[in-house]
């Protein structure tokens, strides 16, 4: 989605119902603030505001997300390039998650193992060796904690079985779940069953 377009768009249609930002934002109940970073496409309105920004201008919230008014005639086209789109944006924003999530959990080991041979190496038993030792532990813990919440985050978990693509309920479902790198052993909230689910980056292929 183009943000520049769509606060384009916003600020034309308001301007054609002879809308001010003030007004506007106080029939949303939100700042005039928002409204102006709307307009100048540096962010989006919330979900929950989306629906009655489309009300209140007129529009349908294809033509809000595309930033163009849309002939009847060109609507499932245009319906169906921007689910490809958002598609498209939401697999990118998924690969970015895991990706972080295996530079931060790669260079947390290594430091890990970096920080407790250097300490065996330097210092003699005693309280300040446990004490770093502990430490880097808890904080290799912390850190694996965080990479799991990127892990489930990013994307979808596909049942073997059934195919069917789903979230787990928590993140400590995901946590006690027997695992080869991101594909988890879980039982598909479908189906029922249990299976080795691989990550996926989208809901459909």
């Amino acid at each position: 989605m183009d943000l520049k377009k769509i606060g384009k768009f916003i600020a034309e249609v308001r301007k054609e119902k002879k809308i001010t930002q003030e007004v506007l934002a106080e029939k949303l109940y939100v700042t005039d603030r928002a409204v102006s970073k709307w307009e100048r496409g540096l962010s989006l309105p919330d979900a929950g505001k989306m629906l009655d920004l489309c009300n209140i201008l007129g529009i349908s919230v294809n033509e809000l997300l595309i930033g163009e008014r849309i002939d009847m005639k060109d609507m499932d086209k245009r319906t169906d390039e921007l689910l490809i789109e958002m598609a498209k944006q939401e697999e990118a924003k998924n690969r970015k998650l895991l990706i972080n999530m295996y530079v931060m959990t790669i260079s947390a080991v290594l430091f890990y193992i970096g920080i407790v041979m250097l300490a065996s190496y330097t210092l003699e038993e005693g309280p300040l060796l446990g004490t770093i030792i502990c430490l880097s532990t808890i904080l290799l813990v912390c850190v694996a904690f965080y990479g799991l919440k990127l892990e489930v985050d990013a994307g979808y978990y596909e049942c073997h079985k059934c195919h069917h693509r789903f979230t787990p309920k928590s993140y400590f479902t995901a946590m006690f779940a027997p695992h080869i790198n991101t594909t988890r052993f879980m039982k598909c909230p479908k189906c029922g069953k249990f299976s080795w689910s691989m990550k996926v980056m989208t809901k459909k292929d």
